[in-house]
């Protein structure tokens, strides 16, 4: 019988059990590099998120329009009706709208 050497593939893969990266508070992706403090996906702690023209998917994940947008969902609407405020709407004339 021939003595199995350690060789870069299967045998290699069964000592890895620490792990590199765990959860990005930021993102939430399992891409927080631990030893490195940055984060691989968003690139948190850094102010700016992470973001390149190379992957538009990745852009299109994380842009505006993908949460609750609870600001800009209402936008078009009250931008329709001239941004007014703490007036009630003028009335409508009843025979136009049937």
């Amino acid at each position: 019988l021939r003595q199995a050497a350690m060789t870069k593939g299967t045998p290699s893969f069964g000592k890895r059990h620490s792990k590199t990266h765990t959860l990005c508070v930021r993102c939430g992706k399992r891409s927080y590099h631990i030893q490195k403090s940055t984060c691989a996906s968003c690139g948190y702690p850094q102010k700016k998120m992470r973001r390149f023209n190379w992957s538009a998917k990745a852009k299109r994940r994380r842009t505006e329009g993908t949460g609750r947008m609870r600001y800009l969902k209402h936008l078009p609407r009250r931008a329709k009706n001239k941004f007014r405020e703490g007036t009630t709407a003028p009335a409508r004339k009843r025979g136009a709208a049937q």
